[in-house]
């Protein structure tokens, strides 16, 4: 165990994420396939099963290796990988209400999610604060190192506000209900506007500065979840307002649901296009497997989630097609991600140390070299 956590970074509770949200986005696809919801459900069972294992891990790696947990703190290229706690904790416990219960019960799945959307939400906030702060303090970045990665802190908040309302229905009525609500929508804010900061960055340094090294390619993925979550956000918002707000506002919840996760699914749209084109390039250029390859999964899940809200909000079609064939995609990067994840744990290249230099630093529990996990 000494030897096998050492270089065990933050971004290994990106599988996780990436396990839970098959379950959850599948559970509200407009489809009536047979076990379908007991696939979902085993599904979430397994991310519970990763988020133990990995959170038993990492405390390990604190309390055996602290120096290296703190080299990693400090590192600009792995300190947003922090963010990945906090929706990891957020999904599983999301998934908890969505599908878990099915299996232990109502009253469990609301203890575990309150306990998890609690922590992870405080989680969140931290690292939304506390990862920014390292780097206008300590990190000491430049535009030239700009990368979706550094959206990882800033979009937890959008994902506590995202399943927050979950747990709305199971509060008292009046005042708490209404609070837990607009406190998500405080949420959604702070996430937001600190996303709208940082995106034209990470645009223009693609533009200006070209494609990212190849193992790190699949991070552009990444830029898919503050717009699939923010859709699935208002989403939720809408679905819950009846009576837990007053009038006018709960209408406008359901206003916003459409007028706001139209256009920015029409985004999310058009980055997976330009995402997925540099993807291919890079495959091609040799690009191998990595941890980023995760980066395929979260991201596109909270897109399945959004046109999963739309479609019955406008009961359009399209956006149930749209849904199906997003979650096509999710299913196929999951699994192989997962089964590359596997392979590399087996032969234990995945816990090796991460290569020297920035990169690397960023793919902490990658193989060394990258490319030695292609196929």
């Amino acid at each position: 165990m000494v030897t096998s956590v050492r270089h065990l970074g933050p971004n290994w509770y990106a599988p996780v994420m990436g396990t839970a949200i098959v379950a959850t986005a599948g559970a509200g696809l407009p489809l009536g396939v047979p076990g379908l919801r007991t696939f979902c459900t085993a599904v979430w069972a397994l991310s519970l099963a990763m988020l133990l294992t990995v959170l038993t891990a990492r405390a390990a790696h604190w309390t055996l290796h602290r120096d290296r947990a703190r080299v990693q703190l400090m590192d600009p290229a792995t300190a947003p990988f922090h963010g990945c706690l906090a929706m990891a904790l957020l999904a599983v416990g999301g998934g908890a209400l969505v599908v878990g219960r099915d299996w232990i019960g109502t009253g469990a799945a609301v203890a575990l999610d309150a306990v998890l959307f609690t922590a992870g939400t405080l989680a969140a906030l931290t690292v939304a604060v506390a990862v920014p702060y390292l780097m206008a303090v300590h990190h000491r970045v430049t535009l030239a190192q700009a990368s979706p990665v550094w959206l990882l802190p800033l979009v937890a908040p959008m994902v506590s506000a995202a399943l927050g309302p979950l747990l709305v229905p199971h509060l008292p009525p009046g005042a708490p209900r209404a609070t837990l609500l607009l406190v998500c929508f405080a949420l959604f804010g702070v996430s937001l506007l600190a996303t709208l900061l940082m995106l034209p960055v990470v645009f223009a340094r693609l533009l200006t500065g070209g494609p990212p090294p190849l193992a790190l390619t699949p991070a552009l993925f990444l830029v898919l979840g503050p717009l699939g979550q923010s859709t699935t956000a208002v989403d939720k918002f809408a679905a819950v307002a009846p009576g837990t707000v007053p009038a006018p506002y709960d209408r406008g919840f359901e206003v916003l649901a459409v007028l706001y996760g139209v256009p920015v699914l029409g985004f999310a749209l058009f980055w997976l296009a330009l995402a997925g084109a540099l993807v291919v390039r890079a495959r091609r250029r040799g690009m191998g497997f990595t941890m980023t390859w995760w980066s395929f999964t979260f991201p596109v899940g909270t897109c399945v989630t959004g046109a999963e809200g739309l479609a019955r909000h406008t009961g359009l079609v399209v956006y149930e097609g749209l849904a199906v064939a997003l979650y096509a995609l999710l299913l196929t990067a999951w699994a192989v991600a997962a089964a590359h994840t596997a392979r590399g744990l087996l032969d234990g290249r995945l816990l090796a140390a991460p290569p020297a230099g920035p990169s690397g630093a960023a793919l902490a529990g990658a193989p060394a070299p990258a490319p030695a996990l292609t196929g």
